[in-house]
């Protein structure tokens, strides 16, 4: 009987342990999410340069924190973190002026892909884990259709030129497979496949579906719009409880490419 009693107070005693350290790292989510949001605002309004200075301190501070931590659950969720200023670093730093703003994606998409298949070979994560699943195909199908109407919405938004001189065939299929893939697949696979898995291990799904979706969100500061901001946490919002439920990153993949591909490639000769 006083066996039983004293491993009473000592699970309670882990609990609340638990349940404090669980809180810190919460804090620190969000805190970096603030950091993210901070350095696109100096990216955006102030300085590029110096926003590429505040997302390289940040990048530095994600992995020395993920270094220092011992617990994997929480290792994996700051490498994870990782990539999303890596994203803008990338994209704000490559000399890529003389090119075609196409193939600019192309071009920051290999050391992200990279990038990204080094921190899922580092944290163990399995294919399956991350989305890398096929799903009910009809389903999938569907969310996909949904790219459709999304790239109309964010192009009234938005009103981007073309990335294309006219609209044939011979002058968009390539540019969009490089925007289906570079941009719907890698963007998809990095936030609700990579980032969103990791936190989801550790907070479950209804805090890494906010989380996750406020993060995709504030990379679009650069779009200086508060109302394409809505609409693109409202979409991250969708997309992140598709991926939740399904565990496939097809559907959503296709339905962000399609978006962007309607954004840049097709819509702007329509409309």
């Amino acid at each position: 009987m006083g066996k039983h009693t004293l491993e009473k107070p000592q699970q309670i005693t882990k609990e609340i342990l638990k349940s404090k350290i669980s809180g810190k790292h919460r804090i620190y989510l969000w805190l970096y999410f603030s950091a993210i949001t901070a350095a696109e605002l100096v990216t955006t309004c102030v300085n590029p340069i110096y926003g590429i200075a505040c997302h390289g301190l940040l990048l530095f501070g994600l992995l020395l924190h993920a270094a220092m931590i011992c617990r994997k659950e929480f290792n994996i969720m700051y490498l994870a973190l990782a990539l999303a200023p890596l994203i803008r670093i990338m994209g704000m730093s490559m000399p890529l002026v003389r090119i075609s703003p196409v193939y600019w994606y192309l071009a920051i998409s290999i050391p992200l892909f990279a990038a990204t298949a080094f921190v899922v070979q580092l944290t163990g994560l399995k294919s399956r884990d991350i989305g890398l699943a096929v799903g009910n195909l009809p389903v999938q199908i569907l969310v996909a259709l949904i790219g459709v109407p999304l790239g109309l919405i964010e192009y009234t938004i938005l009103k981007p030129a073309p990335l294309v001189v006219e609209m044939t065939w011979q002058q968009i299929w390539l540019p969009a497979l490089i925007l289906l893939i570079c941009t719907g697949f890698l963007e998809e696979l990095i936030f609700r496949g990579v980032i969103f898995r990791a936190v989801v291990e550790t907070f479950g799904r209804s805090f890494a579906v906010l989380h996750t979706s406020f993060i995709f969100a504030a990379l679009h500061i650069i779009h200086r719009s508060p109302v394409d901001l809505v609409f693109v946490f409202t979409v991250a919002l969708f997309f992140s409880v598709v991926v939740n439920f399904s565990r496939s990153l097809l559907g959503v993949s296709l339905a962000h490419g399609l978006t962007n591909i309607g954004l840049y490639l097709i819509w702007p000769f329509i409309l």
